[in-house]
């Protein structure tokens, strides 16, 4: 089953987000198949930047979003 998920990066204390599509059981920061968007909960205003035709298209294709992205998502289209 596929995942829209987090994968964390940056260093410690300083957390930035890619915003990817896996497979629900991988690793965290393991290899994905593809890149949708980055969120940066530091800046002020927090950068959420995520490419909604692929959003879109992955969801149709069958993949999960988790609650965070889900939220994030929502926040951007509003």
């Amino acid at each position: 089953m596929l995942k829209i998920k987090l994968s964390r990066i940056g260093k410690k204390g300083q957390p930035f987000y890619r915003i990817i599509v896996d497979e629900a059981k991988s690793k965290r920061n393991g290899k994905h198949i593809d890149l949708i968007g980055t969120y940066n909960p530091l800046s002020t205003p927090k950068q959420i930047n995520i490419d909604q035709s692929k959003y879109l298209s992955w969801i149709q294709k069958g993949a999960k979003p988790t609650d965070t992205v889900a939220n994030l998502f929502n926040k951007l289209t509003k």
